[in-house]
């Protein structure tokens, strides 16, 4: 098995191990669990993974010290910037450079940037908390998507450098939309069982079937407001990708080529 293929599965499985974290009230079919527990079990689940994915990267020659050096400076800027949102009111400046990063910098990058800022926000002052390692999980999510969309785009037949700028931009926007409501309904997701309650037409029933339990997760995020939190979410990432896209890209860019990132994108 070649370096590539192990980096990509790896990746693969800890995409697939953190979105099953998320869905347990759909897949888990006993009662509620205990939150600060479940909590526990996830962050003892996620430290190891994240440290494997970075391994893999390393020995896959993704990483190497000037890369690791270039991800410490974008993770340390990205918990500052972090602060200056953090969630509040459906503001989010955190997205952006998770975005940006992952879609230049490749999968692995991004989930170790998206969950890695995450923590370090929350150690400056955004808060820890049994919600921590999930965002850790979501934030790395989207990183990692962000770097599947940078490669898919760089295999797109060449286009006129305006075009391709637009068409980028584009692409840019659309992610950031998805990926704002896919963190909120993720985040909502693990939760939702113990801020439901119980006896009513949003709560979680344990044992229902898929089909049962996800269309009251929908009525929860309705009837409770997330979805416009989450739009709040979804505009301040794409207002920021939309000020700062074209030069930040070109400086990231730069700065790929200078640390040998085989995935950058010209």
């Amino acid at each position: 098995m070649t370096k590539e293929v192990t980096s990509r599965l790896t990746i693969f499985l800890a995409a697939l191990a953190s979105l099953l974290a998320f869905t347990w009230p759909l897949v888990i079919g006993s009662g509620q669990q205990d939150q600060s527990a479940l909590a526990q079990g996830v962050f003892i689940a996620l430290m190891p993974l994240v440290i494997i994915v970075t391994l893999v990267e390393f020995a896959g020659g993704e990483l190497d010290s000037r890369r690791i050096a270039l991800l410490g400076v974008l993770i340390a800027l990205n918990a500052v910037i972090r602060l200056l949102g953090a969630g509040v009111s459906g503001i989010e400046t955190a997205f952006f450079i998770i975005i940006l990063g992952g879609y230049v910098f490749g999968a692995g990058f991004g989930f170790i940037l998206g969950g890695a800022s995450l923590l370090v926000s929350a150690l400056l002052g955004a808060g820890v908390g049994p919600w921590l390692p999930f965002q850790m999980m979501a934030a790395g999510l989207i990183g990692l998507g962000a770097g599947l969309l940078g490669r898919t785009s760089s295999r797109r037949p060449t286009l006129d450098p305006r075009a391709k700028g637009r068409f980028e931009r584009l692409q840019l926007i659309c992610y950031s939309v998805f990926a704002s409501f896919s963190y909120g309904a993720l985040m909502t997701l693990w939760n939702w069982p113990f801020l439901a309650g119980t006896g009513s037409s949003i709560s979680y029933v344990a044992g229902a079937s898929l089909f049962e339990n996800l269309s009251r997760f929908i009525k929860f995020e309705i009837f409770t407001g997330g979805l416009i939190w989450d739009l709040g979410r979804a505009s301040t990432t794409v207002a920021l990708i939309l000020v700062t896209g074209p030069a930040l890209l070109a400086t990231l860019r730069r700065a790929a080529n200078k640390a040998g990132f085989v995935t950058a994108r010209a």
